[in-house]
Order: structure tokens, then sequence, then C-alpha cells
């Protein structure tokens, strides 16, 4: 199974990162290390032979490689650099990001053992009562379902070559992120009024998203709240650097 960690990077660069001082934010270092040096560590440690970093800065190249990882050129954006990684590596992959360097190898090897085997992709949540037990005072982006409120851990896994039209779903989100009608109107009519209404579990969202590309998408639940976490602003960089110290790296 290939494991790919997304870094790529605006031209101009990335306001949070260079207030830090740095060109691209997975280069920050925490407890002595960057942050994707602790990606690429966890990953390791979960078992993975081969490791892949997409990125268009060089320093994040150089770095990859002094960690073992190969690299991959990023393209326009983080679908197209999964596109071309799905196309040279095939599936299983596994897709996360740089900056997210609190990754453990045991919340990787979870999360492929909670996916079920029969499905083409699976996605990793976690909902709000396990995150506010692992952060109580963490500031999150809620996702409000009829089965509670979800956040994003930054984890996918594409488990089946059918797994590649999702990939091009991610694309069209993409392209019209900037209008969310477009975007809402793939779950359809009648699925995006029981959304509106909140009368959906994130599970029913994810099952028929799939079933617009003819996969079969599945949502697992992070087992800790703390995989919810990453670095996308100041506090978030205080944050983390909180828990690692805690933890001794």
């Amino acid at each position: 199974m290939t494991a790919l960690i997304l870094a790529g990077s605006r031209p101009e660069g990335e306001p949070f990162a260079l207030a830090q001082g740095y060109r691209h934010k997975a280069l920050i270092e925490i407890e002595g290390k960057p942050m994707l040096s602790w990606v690429c560590e966890a990953l390791r440690n979960a078992g993975f032979a081969r490791v892949v970093v997409t990125s268009n800065v060089d320093e994040i190249l150089k770095l990859a490689g002094q960690a073992g990882a190969e690299t991959m050129p990023a393209e326009s954006g983080p679908s197209a650099s999964v596109a071309a990684a799905f196309e040279r590596f095939g599936a299983p992959m596994l897709v996360t990001t740089s900056d997210h360097p609190l990754l453990r190898a045991d919340w990787v090897r979870d999360f492929v053992a909670d996916t079920p085997e029969t499905c083409d992709l699976s996605i990793l949540l976690a909902n709000r009562d396990t995150v506010e037990a692992a952060v109580p005072d963490g500031k999150r982006t809620w996702i409000r379902m009829a089965d509670g409120h979800w956040s994003g851990c930054n984890l996918f896994l594409l488990k089946t070559a059918a797994a590649r039209r999702a990939i091009d779903l991610w694309g069209t989100v993409e392209a019209n992120r900037k209008r969310p009608l477009r975007i809402a109107m793939q779950l359809g009519v009648g699925t995006l009024l029981r959304f509106v209404l909140g009368r959906l579990t994130m599970q029913q969202v994810a099952g028929r998203l799939g079933l617009r590309v003819g996969v079969d998408a599945r949502v697992v639940a992070a087992r800790d709240g703390l995989a919810a976490v990453d670095v996308d602003k100041e506090a978030d960089l205080v944050l983390v650097r909180s828990i690692m110290a805690g933890r001794g790296g």
C-alpha cells in the first residue's frame, strides 16, 4: 500500500507559513522536527514501505528525500495531485496532508482496520464528543448532520481501482469551491433537501455521493479526537506544540 502526503503550495507562498518565517507550513519545526518529518515518521511506523510526497517547493522535496520518501511534483490542486499519484501507484492508497504532525501510526492502522472490507474508499472523520474529550478548548469547524457534528481528519483510503471516479468528483468540488450550490447539487435534489433539513447522517451523505459516481464510499469514525487537529493557523500551532511537548515528541 502507498501512503501519499499532499504538500502543495500556492506560488506566492502561504501567509501563515511566511508569518512563521517559512515558505511552507510543513517546514515549521515542532519539538525540533519539521511537521512533514513527523508525518513521514508516523506513516513509516504504521508499516508503509512506500511513502510519497507531492510538492512544488524545493525545500519540501529535499526534506522528503531525507526522510526516505519518494517525491512527485504537485499538480494544479490536491485532487489533481492525488489523480497523478493514483495513476502511477494505483490502489490501495492512503492519502493525508503534510500539516498533521500529531498523526500517529496507531490511528492509521486503526483507520485501515476499521474500513469495511467491501468498500471502494473511506474517509476518517471525528465526531464532536470525541474531539472535545481530547481537546476541550479547541476550536474546530463542524459539519452538522442528523447523527451529530463531525470534523475532518485529513485521512482518506482509496481502497480499490474504482476510487478513481471519486477523485474526479473531488476535482469537481475544487473547481466549484466558490459556487456552493453547484457542489450541493451533486447530491441530487431529494438528497439535498434532506441534507438541508438535517435528516441525513454523515454515513448516508457519503454513501449517496459515492453512488453518484458509482463507488461504495464509507465514513470511519476516529477513535481519538486528536486526529482532527491539524495546523492551519497560529492557534493550531500553539495547541499542537503544547500537545507534542506533553507527549514528549
